[in-house]
């Protein structure tokens, strides 16, 4: 079966689309050993055949797009390509249409220090869109329906990506990482936001790999300054400890509030670490309109 048919913009107008969830727990449920810098971008090297059962897995519970495992990977154009087309090969394969959606992480990811969580790398806004600028090009000569600008920190690197951006004809999204009611690198969200609201390359605006409790003030922040579509995809409110490289669970995960996240403007939600397909099948159902499957 081909991709979904029609731009991810279109349907988004439309109504919600599903997004899929945490792609390193659900290769580690697989077994897969995420040791060492690369993270997913290891399995996506040596087992990519993980990678795409870890895609098919999010497909049949119900995912509508398809974020790749490129996250890490800092400046090897066959890994970006194969992230695609592992992405694709999931997508093709599906009961229903799923767009794919290739990972442009931040400059901290492939620090692998957590500096994700921090931003303020102390890198100009010139040297952060050299960095992203052939990572950016070789995910596009892939071919994904759209690029997904995800856990940035910093309203600095947004900037560059949208300045690599800009001219392409590419769609995007923006999806910053926040706490507390800011970036992490501590820029107030409305400011953050207001950078791509001008942007026509700039499908949605929202946050991920961030607590719950923190995305609803996000949304309300991004819908006060831009009229694009918003979007959420929050971990399951643990806390990333980089220097054990580990996670610390809330005792008791809180219930998402995906009604007033919808009635804020989001349209494409969906999870982020330590989100399963259990939990976006279950978020599947909660949709108003429910996703077609």
């Amino acid at each position: 079966m081909p991709r979904a048919t029609g731009p991810l913009a279109e349907a988004l107008a439309r109504r919600p689309v599903l997004l899929d969830g945490g792609l390193s727990n659900q290769l580690a449920d697989q077994g897969c050993d995420l040791s060492g810098d690369l993270w997913t971008g290891r399995v996506l090297a040596e087992r990519p055949d993980q990678v795409q059962a870890a895609h098919e897995a999010y497909v049949g519970a119900g995912a509508e797009v398809l974020i790749t495992a490129g996250y890490q990977v800092r400046d090897d154009p066959g890994l970006l390509e194969r992230s695609v087309r592992l992405a694709d090969g999931a997508a093709r394969a599906a009961g229903h249409g799923v767009w794919v959606a290739a990972s442009v992480g931040p400059y901290g990811a492939v620090l692998a220090d957590g500096s994700e969580y921090r931003g303020r790398y102390g890198l100009g806004r010139d040297a952060l869109a050299a960095f992203h600028r052939p990572r950016i090009e070789a995910l596009l000569a892939a071919g994904p329906d759209v690029l997904a600008l995800e856990t940035v920190p910093d309203s600095d690197e947004a900037e560059a990506l949208l300045e690599v951006l800009a001219g392409t004809g590419a769609r995007a999204w923006l999806s910053y990482t926040v706490a507390g009611g800011r970036t992490r690198a501590g820029q107030p969200l409305a400011e953050a936001f207001a950078l791509a609201a001008g942007a026509p390359e700039v499908i949605a605006v929202g946050v991920n790999c961030c607590d719950p409790e923190d995305v609803l003030p996000a949304l309300e922040a991004a819908a006060s300054v831009t009229a694009k579509p918003l979007l959420a995809y929050p971990n399951d409110g643990s806390v990333w400890d980089a220097g054990a490289r580990t996670w610390h669970a809330p005792e008791t995960p809180a219930p998402w509030p995906v009604a007033a996240w919808q009635a804020a403007g989001a349209r494409l939600i969906g999870g982020c670490c330590r989100v399963g397909p259990d939990w976006i099948a279950g978020l599947r159902a909660t949709l108003r309109p429910p996703p077609p499957v």
